[in-house]
């Protein structure tokens, strides 16, 4: 009588394979990954941005001038930003403002 053999294990070949399919597919998802986060740390800047000038209008339209060019006294409002200031996610630097035009200064990223 004549037994039928079961195969249990992979073979060492398909073992290899699998790890060169692998390591294609991370050697194209992964800088992917990295410029969607570049990308992503921009769009927050561009809302943080948006956000403050906003803020900043509020004030002025409030106390009749503008906040302080480094935001120091609307920062210490938390009526205009309950979770404190934002900081650059790109670069982690303070914003500041124009005191002529309420508009954020520099941050072009």
């Amino acid at each position: 009588m004549r037994r039928s053999f079961c195969r249990r294990a992979f073979s060492l070949t398909e073992l290899m394979l699998v790890l060169a399919i692998l390591g294609i597919l991370a050697v194209v998802i992964v800088p992917r990954i990295s410029n969607h986060q570049v990308s992503a740390n921009k769009a927050a800047c561009y809302a943080n941005k948006r956000d403050i000038e906003l803020q900043v209008k509020l004030w002025k339209r409030a106390n009749n001038s503008y906040p302080a060019a480094n935001l120091s006294d609307i920062g210490a409002s938390t009526a205009y930003f309950p979770s404190g200031l934002p900081s650059c996610p790109v670069d982690g630097t303070a914003y500041t403002i124009s005191t002529t035009t309420g508009f954020v200064s520099g941050h072009t990223h």
